[in-house]
């Protein structure tokens, strides 16, 4: 006999989610995927872009009535939001600093790139003359973002691109 647990448990059904030590907040989501593992089913968030392995018992899970098909993964260029960079938001900019030590603030306004970067280095414990970072290197780029594939090393990457060219646009970038 099939449980009801199993047959709620469907790829394209609505669900809710709460992490464990926030049981009071659930996240709206739906089931993309099942499989045999353990944690048999894979949960992408709304908004989000990949998948959380979850058990179909878990306590945290709703299941809602609603069965849709499960969007596309967004892919190709985009423009970035502060939750693109893991909400490292610094005096109002997203603010990434890459494994190579390169910065890029998310903002074409030097006034806005400058404080950013200040609070940046606050937060960090980093003093800019001690470290390879001299904010006077602070430049103007142009780039481009691309989504990678789920199981990509990287969420996403960035591209120095031209002026005009498809979804670019301009960032202050300081080289490590």
């Amino acid at each position: 006999m099939i449980s009801t647990l199993e047959t709620k448990a469907v790829v394209g059904r609505r669900v809710e989610f709460a992490y464990y030590r926030d049981q009071d907040t659930y996240l709206p989501g739906i089931i993309t995927a099942i499989t045999e593992d353990p944690a048999s089913l894979r949960i992408r968030l709304d908004g989000a872009r990949s998948n959380l392995a979850v058990r179909p018992d878990y306590e945290g899970l709703r299941y809602l009535d609603e069965i849709a098909p499960v969007p596309a993964l967004p892919m190709g260029r985009f423009h970035p939001a502060a939750g693109h960079f893991d909400d490292n938001t610094y005096a109002g900019v997203a603010v990434c600093q890459f494994e190579d030590e390169d910065i890029i603030l998310a903002t074409a306004n030097p006034a806005a790139a400058r404080a950013a970067l200040a609070a940046y280095f606050k937060a960090q414990n980093m003093n800019p003359d001690h470290n390879r970072h001299d904010p006077d290197r602070l430049e103007l780029a142009w780039v481009v973002f691309e989504w990678q594939p789920e199981d990509a090393e990287c969420p996403w990457l960035m591209d120095f691109a031209q002026e005009g060219d498809d979804m670019a646009i301009q960032i202050h970038y300081l080289p490590a």
